[in-house]
């Protein structure tokens, strides 16, 4: 076993254990039939003692996870021993074997190292010398019955020495799992010349090939599952940064240099004495992980759940402090210690580049580049280099200037290199800092025309980046415990910078046409860069990060070298950064105060510009699925709309005007008779055509002509522009209908993203909904539509049977209720200068929307429009409401009423809303 195992017999003692079975053998007079349950019951009884042995330990040393694996493993291994000795004693004897009758029991894969969680899988092999016999079929399949009956995932398998050396041949996961292969119990002879064989035969001359196979295979699973090791719900055993990236380090050095344990990787000139040190504590940490989780799922669970990173943390006492809570330091911990594993095998796999390099050329593929100038760094094999050991310590702005190499010339940088930066971070004092040389490196690093991202990610790892920019340093794995923000907030900074620098160059004008015509208009790309940098610099203080970031960037902005206008511009859009979304994605854009008022604040159109593209990457950089076409939609038109009052000189459409030439654009699309044109938009009243866009305006047009003055017709049809499905539906107005047609678009699988409700001039209501699936994403298969359609048909002909269908739907549980998320309800009658705006934030479950509007319902207000922005777990539903009347609700005993309805409704169910529908 790899680490002594103190007081070992207190996890299990298998002299006991074996006398115990030959006592209960010898009772039942060698009767197989009756004594193979009991030996069962004897293992069972001893693992589940043992198992609350090793749980036990770990609860006692909650961050001693080698110690908790080694005595799992420890306890397998007395189990199977045990087992083995009492099928071949009593189960099947055997006094003269042949030469065929051998079996040697062995550990592969992670067992193999010694190492298992509570619930891990356990890998064993078979091995017979040759071709199987009777006796050996017999003993292998009684074992693997007795050790199923335990209740152990068993993966197994049973062949000799020459089927095994075939396999292991032609195939990578074999030749892995017997690189580990451990002697537990039988014939050690078998063992040993199986593994003489391995090593002559398959290992001999193949390590070149094995160590490019298995970095493929790590690239292979890190892009399955999301590339990046600063995911917020990581896979701890396969993830990026994970246990699996240690073992492969592992694997990669036994196999080339035969070793036998990591340790040894240091004599072999692999790892450096300091980072095994790193390697043993990032592995310890992350098995006491995978063992709690394992523990608190009673099952083999290796995804580090938000539910579970709660749990795990009080397991491992992390309390909260310094306006971080317990969860969220216990996942940077976690987070620091992906990037350590990060680090160690980038210098891992330098070190055996270095040693396994021939002359000039590298071990590892890559891109070979002849020699430049570099202002006295060197270049080595590609790579940039210092020249001496204590180059940096000569002059300690260097740390800044290599890396500024690195991007003008796209180099990589050399191991030894990357170990002088890690060693010589701390000369990075006050001094370095506001070194003007210094910094106009790193602000040319940062504003690059080239790879910025690749080159920061770079700084990032090295440390450079946090310890030069101490405010960065704190949000270096720094995660935010929602479900809305997929990575760290360092990560999601250089992904957004990388994101930025894409756009500029073209990359991405398909998916952000519009950023991609602005950023080429913008005056200073560094104002841009730097506000993109210190966006969210401020998290994790335990205030508005907004308002906190602004007063960073006002003292970080001068130190870069950045006028004071500059600086102006930055702290505004730091502040300011999140203003835009909110405006776009929960206020109502047709409502022209909406607009006034961000007008008001945006003020220039450069800002306007600026404010456009940083919106965009910081949404797009949260994570995949995160931005979509309704977004870009929704940004466009607050652009488009706010452009017409900041843009200096020029002549604001008046409200008629735009009235009048979207009438005519919607006739010139239409190619209607006159007469017939104005009789259908006659219906319209003045606020319709402000509220919808051209498009929309068609599609409804074109409904109420195939309407035929029915007086219910609904159509559902896809919309790609907008990623959803534009539901529309014409009806009688009537008081509940907002809340009607919301309950049957829940009951359909559908869920609102936008609602604008219209009342025509002949009292009849015009009402569009913008559709999505549940999850994001299209509802546009033939079948829900349909199924739409059906719903809101039979909502709108029996509200009862609604709400009965309601109740007996269940309510699917999601992922957002680990969250906490305090319900709030804000009323305010100055957003708009026609309405009432109320906007409600909760937890996000199915059927919200339509708790909500029932309540409006309830408290006797019309609803014309809604909107929907949803937050991972945090969901901001936003109504711009009327009395009956027309009117705003000024009443504070109907808003006191109002508010308290809408908190109630906000824990209420579908069977509290049965009951006060019956009583309505």
């Amino acid at each position: 076993m790899p680490n002594a195992i103190a007081n070992q017999r207190a996890i299990i003692d298998r002299r006991i254990l074996s006398d115990r079975i030959a006592g209960e053998a010898e009772r039942l007079e060698g009767d197989v039939k009756k004594l193979r349950p009991v030996i069962v019951t004897v293992l069972k009884e001893a693992m589940a003692e043992g198992a609350k042995e090793v749980r036990r330990r770990l609860e006692t040393h909650p961050t001693s996870g080698r110690d908790a694996v080694t005595a799992q493993a420890f306890l397998v291994d007395q189990v199977l021993r045990v087992l083995y000795d009492a099928t071949t004693t009593y189960l099947y004897p055997i006094n003269n074997p042949t030469a065929s009758e051998r079996i040697a029991l062995i550990a592969v894969g992670g067992y193999g190292r010694g190492e298992m969680a509570p619930f891990s899988d356990v890998d064993i092999g078979f091995l017979t010398p040759y071709k199987p016999t009777g006796w050996t079929e017999q003993v292998i399949e009684s074992m693997l019955y007795a050790l199923w009956d335990l209740g152990l995932k068993i993966g197994h398998s049973s062949r000799s020495i020459d089927e095994t050396i075939r396999m292991a041949k032609g195939d990578l996961t074999i030749r892995t799992a017997l690189l580990e292969g451990r002697y537990v119990w039988g014939d050690r002879a078998v063992f040993d010349e199986c593994m003489r064989r391995f090593h002559a035969d398959v290992v001999a001359d193949t390590a070149r090939a094995f160590v490019q196979e298995k970095l493929e295979e790590r690239d292979v699973r890190h892009a399955r599952l999301g590339d990046s090791r600063y995911v917020v719900e990581p896979n701890v055993k396969e993830g990026k940064g994970g246990l699996r990236d240690l073992h492969t380090l592992f694997w990669i050095g036994k196999y080339v240099n035969k070793v036998g344990s990591v340790a040894e990787l240091v004599d072999v000139g692999l790892l450096t004495a300091q980072e095994l040190r790193q390697f043993e504590k990032a592995e310890t940490f992350l098995w006491a992980v995978r063992c709690h989780m394992h523990i608190l799922a009673g099952r083999a669970e290796d995804r580090l759940t938000f539910d579970l990173q709660v749990e795990v943390a009080a397991r491992m006492n992390f309390t909260a402090r310094a306006g971080r809570s317990a969860v969220e330091r216990f996942m940077r911990f976690y987070f620091l210690n992906a990037k350590k594993v990060g680090d160690l095998t980038g210098m891992f796999l330098a070190h055996l580049d270095e040693t396994m390099g021939r002359k000039g050329k590298r071990y590892l593929p890559s891109l070979f580049r002849r020699p430049r100038k570099l202002s006295g760094f060197i270049l080595d094999r590609g790579r940039i280099s210092i020249p001496t050991d204590d180059y940096f310590q000569a002059d300690p702005v260097r740390l800044i200037e290599i890396f500024s190499l690195a991007d003008k010339h796209g180099l990589d940088l050399h191991p030894n290199a990357m170990r002088a930066l890690n060693r010589d971070g701390l000369l990075i004092d006050r001094k370095i800092r506001t070194d003007p040389q210094a910094n106009s490196l790193f602000l040319d690093i940062l504003s690059s025309p080239r790879d910025p991202e690749r080159v920061l990610r770079a700084m990032n790892e090295s440390g450079i980046f946090g310890r030069f920019i101490q405010e960065f340093g704190r949000v270096v794995a720094q995660m935010q415990f929602d479900m809305y923000h997929h990575y760290t907030v360092d990560e999601h900074t250089i992904r957004a910078i990388g994101l930025l620098s894409r756009i500029e160059h073209g990359e991405l004008a398909q998916d952000h046409p519009l950023a991609a015509t602005l950023i080429g208009k913008i005056v200073s790309r560094r104002v841009l860069y730097v506000s993109v940098l210190l966006h969210d610099i401020a998290k994790g203080r335990g205030g508005d990060h907004s308002v906190l970031g602004a007063e960073v960037a006002e003292k970080i902005c001068p130190r870069l070298g950045m006028t004071p206008g500059e600086t102006e511009t930055v702290a505004w859009l730091v502040r300011y950064h999140l203003l835009m979304s909110a405006t776009a994605f929960k206020r109502d854009l047709s409502d022209y105060k909406t607009i006034l008022d961000f007008a008001a604040e945006v003020q220039t159109l450069e800002r306007l510009r600026l404010l456009v593209v940083l919106t965009v990457v910081d949404i797009r950089a949260v994570g995949p699925g995160v931005w979509n076409g309704w977004k870009r939609q929704l940004l466009t038109e607050l652009y488009e709309q706010t452009e017409e009052l900041v843009r200096p000189g020029h002549k604001q459409r008046g409200r008629k005007e735009r009235i009048a030439q979207k009438r005519q654009t919607l006739q010139a699309r239409l190619q209607m008779d006159q007469g017939v044109f104005d009789t259908l938009v006659g219906r319209f009243p003045e606020s319709y055509w402000i509220a919808e866009p051209d498009d929309i305006l068609e599609v409804n047009a074109r409904h109420l002509i195939n309407a035929d003055n029915e007086s219910l017709s609904i159509s559902a049809q896809p919309d790609a522009e907008r990623d959803a499905t534009l539901v529309t539906v014409s009806a009688a107005d009537h008081p509940g209908l907002f809340y009607r047609i919301a309950g049957a678009i829940h009951l359909a699988g559908g869920s609102i993203m936008d609602a604008r409700i219209h009342t025509m001039r002949d009292g009849s209501a015009l009402d569009n909904f913008l559709v999505q699936a549940p999850l994001g994403g299209r509802f546009d298969h033939p079948d829900q539509l349909a199924r739409i359609r059906q719903a809101i048909s039979d909502a709108l002909s029996d509200r009862h049977k609604l709400m009965t269908k309601l109740h007996a739907r269940p309510m699917a549980r999601t992922r957002a209720e680990a969250f906490t998320v305090a319900p709030n309800v804000l009323i305010d009658n100055g957003a708009s200068n026609r309405f009432t705006v109320i906007e409600v934030t909760a937890r996000d479950r199915p059927a919200l929307l339509l708790n909500l509007a029932f309540a409006l319902f309830q408290s006797k207000v019309t609803v014309h429009s809604a909107h929907v922005a949803t937050y991972g777990e945090r969901a901001v539903d936003t109504f711009y409401v009327t009395d009956l009347l027309g009117g705003k609700i000024e009443s504070k005993q109907r808003l006191t009423t109002l508010e308290r309805r809408l908190l109630e409704s906000l824990t209420s169910d579908a069977e509290a809303m049965l009951e006060t529908a019956k009583m309505a």
